[in-house]
């Protein structure tokens, strides 16, 4: 499945004790051009709010197909697109951007 920047989709992750995997919600953070080629590079969606990281972007309920309060968080991964089992919704646009000025900033620093 090829998805567009900024969609909620819905991926195996695994434990980490047991092989198992559990599906859960991923943001896509690559372009469709870059989606193309099989692959896409992704962020956690998390509802662990007990624990914060840098560069978190909260997501209230009902936004992009999630129905908690959720947590972008920049643990990033790049997954097969042939591993992608269902696309939630779209990041608003406000959120979207939110999300590209964290990225940059982790990456290359603030402006």
């Amino acid at each position: 499945m090829i998805c567009e920047a900024w969609t909620i989709v819905v991926v195996p992750f695994p434990f980490s004790d047991s092989p198992h995997v559990k599906f859960r919600p991923a943001v896509v953070l690559s372009t469709r051009g870059f989606n193309r080629c099989g692959l896409t590079i992704m962020a956690m969606v998390t509802s662990a709010r007990h624990s914060k990281m840098p560069g978190d972007i909260p997501i209230k309920p009902g936004t992009a197909g999630l129905s908690t309060d959720c947590i972008i968080r920049m643990k990033l991964f790049t997954l097969d697109n042939r591993l992608i089992r269902d696309k939630l919704g779209v990041l608003p646009e406000e959120t979207g951007g939110q999300l590209d000025r964290t990225l940059h900033s982790i990456l290359h620093g603030p402006e």
